[in-house]
């Protein structure tokens, strides 16, 4: 009669047998398959499952669809100054307003609002028109209650609305504060833009001496001015995205 094999075999079910084969620590030969044992399952816990981000809210309104200057186009008289540490120091001065404004006069979590020096002030070494602007992020656009109010308040004044883009300033005009819907691409533009004039020095330069050709000459509004500035600042943020594609930063 055929002798039986009688080494077990790895189950069909939840027993899971030891690993098959291997060497004691003597050197012998033992087959662990011989004996079923259950195999802790010693495999790290998934991470709780982030929870899925919150729908961006429609638009609380249509938003306009015209441009409205209040007050109509004004002369553009300004000349470039060189570059003053006292921009930055007036930017801060204003980011707390501004924050302290929504603060008190906004539904607006602190964090949903995001707020940026941007423009020639906001570059060390470059001269510019002694205006400093800054760019204010809102989630809607459209809602103008939740920010607008707060910066009338404030003592900022409206100078413009149009789609996409609120403009308040100082009543002294020395402070431009651009509003822009959070996610707005025109935003990372500006930062592009921003950040590339502050690490490169000739293309600083080029810019530079560009505004000083333009204002040498009457302009009848600042958006005609910085209308002719275009071709100079695409050419700019293309070698910006350049290089930023080439660092990856």
């Amino acid at each position: 009669m055929r002798a039986q094999n009688t080494t077990t075999r790895p189950p069909a079910g939840g027993v899971v047998p030891e690993a098959a084969g291997g060497f004691t620590r003597k050197g012998e030969y033992r087959d662990r398959w011989s004996k079923g044992v259950t195999v802790p399952d010693r495999t790290p816990p998934l991470p709780p499952a982030s929870p899925p981000s919150p729908p961006t809210p429609p638009p609380r309104r249509a938003d306009v669809t015209t441009v409205e200057i209040v007050g109509g186009a004004e002369p553009l008289t300004v000349t470039l100054q060189p570059s003053d540490a006292r921009w930055a120091e007036l930017y801060l001065d204003h980011e707390r307003r501004i924050r302290a404004a929504l603060a008190e006069h906004s539904p607006l979590e602190a964090e949903a609002v995001g707020i940026e020096h941007i423009g020639s002030t906001s570059v060390v070494g470059l001269a510019a028109k002694p205006i400093v602007d800054i760019v204010v992020t809102v989630p809607d656009i459209t809602a103008e209650e939740d920010y607008l109010d707060a910066l009338l308040a404030a003592g900022y004044e409206l100078r413009v609305r149009e789609p996409g883009h609120r403009l308040v300033r100082t009543p002294t005009r020395d402070v431009h504060v651009h509003i822009l819907e959070r996610g707005d691409p025109a935003v990372g533009e500006y930062l592009l833009f921003r950040d590339h004039l502050r690490s490169d020095a000739a293309d600083r330069a080029l810019y530079e001496n560009t505004k000083r050709a333009l204002l040498s000459r009457p302009w009848s509004d600042m958006n005609a001015y910085s209308d002719a500035k275009t071709e100079v600042v695409a050419a700019i943020k293309e070698r910006a995205r350049l290089r930023s594609r080439s660092t990856g930063r």
